[in-house]
């Protein structure tokens, strides 16, 4: 059965109701939501692990007040700490969120950009078919370079999918280049796939060009016109169901862990779509990011 290596982080999402964003120098009242425990790692495995698949979460834990809370709710849901540190505390984040449930964030950062070669010998790499990846934890050119290094030892026919995240714009050119160079899936939206592929071409255009340079499978998601994918010899619009909308947050996450799930079922590429547009579906009507709140 095939085994996926989720790598990044588990950060501490501070919810804040918003009737809108505030402009520069504005007062906006908002309605705390609640502490939840997330980060694009921890909700991918989260939607691996719902939908039956093998995965290990691997994503340190490090010394301090949100520390704390990450340990306590991973100890709480039995998932397994492969990495406790103690260099620095966990990332936390406020996360926003307006009425049509669009989420923005403000982050600060923690442990998660301190990766070490030395954390990588804590598993072995070889032991895993798929990994995941955020342009999160790709923004440090130090921690890009180690984490890399380390999935440079990935056995034969493994797969890494590489999700650019709305930080793409601050990778360094150097590691953007790199991950190119390692056939990488990508999963973006939009605008993230400008950054990636600049240019007045269109959507269609642009997963062609990057699948030249990659030669791996590209997946863009539309938001609710559905994902939109292209694996060389198949493309096509796969679209999303229609639900009522109530938080975005974990959508693109649980998408990865989804698409994940569905190579680990040996679906093909445009079934793997699907089925991380259902389980994307599912983590948007609900509050929090993740989709191990459904599980018992």
């Amino acid at each position: 059965m095939r085994q996926s290596l989720i790598i990044g982080a588990a950060f501490v999402d501070v919810m804040v109701a918003v009737p809108k964003l505030p402009t520069s120098g504005e007062d906006v009242s908002g309605h705390f939501q609640g502490n939840i425990v997330g980060g694009s790692a921890f909700n991918v495995y989260g939607a691996v692990k719902y939908a039956g698949e093998r995965a290990d979460l691997f994503v340190p834990v490090g010394t301090g007040q949100y520390a704390d809370v990450v340990r306590e709710e991973m100890v709480r849901r039995r998932i397994p700490i492969k990495l406790a540190v103690g260099d620095a505390d966990n990332g936390w984040d406020i996360s926003f969120v307006e009425p049509d449930g669009e989420r923005s964030f403000l982050t600060i950062t923690g442990v998660e950009q301190l990766w070490r070669d030395e954390w990588f010998n804590q598993i072995a790499i070889s032991d895993y078919d798929s990994f995941y990846l955020s342009g999160y934890e790709m923004e440090d050119y130090q921690a890009a370079a180690v984490i890399l290094k380390a999935l440079k030892k990935c056995k034969p026919g493994s797969q890494i999918l590489f999700d650019a995240s709305p930080r793409i714009q601050y990778l360094p050119k150097q590691t953007i280049e790199a991950l190119i160079a390692m056939g990488v899936m990508i999963h973006c939206n939009e605008d993230e796939l400008s950054w990636l592929i600049t240019g007045k071409a269109s959507l269609e255009a642009k997963c062609h060009q990057l699948y030249e340079r990659t030669h791996a499978p590209v997946i863009v998601t539309l938001g609710g016109r559905g994902a939109y994918f292209f694996n060389g010899t198949e493309s096509g619009l796969v679209e999303s169901p229609q639900v009522t909308v109530i938080n975005t947050l974990g959508a693109g996450d649980t998408f990865c862990g989804g698409f994940l799930a569905g190579l680990a079922d040996n679906l093909s590429i445009k079934e793997a779509v699907k089925k991380a547009s259902q389980l994307a579906s599912l983590v948007v009507g609900q509050e929090s990011g993740t989709l191990l709140d459904r599980m018992k």
